[in-house]
């Protein structure tokens, strides 16, 4: 491959990152945990923006039982933004001839 064409990709890369990185920001997964008591939204960025809990659940004696559902809901929700910013990424470094 011509150096000058790599540069060009390089530019061209560096240009789409930020568009990827502003169309990230639209994106978002919830995800769930004790067949969807919990569920949690989260954009992009990474950023929880909804944290939603059944009230059948809430009980003061068994706290560590919600915890546990929270945070599962919340590791499912990173999960599934991190497959969806990989595919994006993918799709974006495999159309300019980069290995993905």
């Amino acid at each position: 491959m011509d150096p000058m064409d790599i540069f060009k990709n390089l530019q061209s890369l560096q240009s789409q990152m930020t568009g990827v990185q502003d169309k990230m920001k639209d994106v978002s997964a919830i995800g769930t945990s004790g067949g969807d008591m919990v569920s949690i939204e989260m954009n992009g960025a990474m950023e929880v923006v909804r944290v939603k809990i059944s009230p059948e659940i809430v009980s003061p004696d068994d706290v560590a039982m919600l915890e546990d559902l929270v945070l599962a809901a919340f590791t499912d929700a990173g999960t599934k933004i991190k497959v969806k910013l990989a595919s994006e990424m993918s799709s974006l470094t495999g159309n300019l001839g980069f290995p993905g």
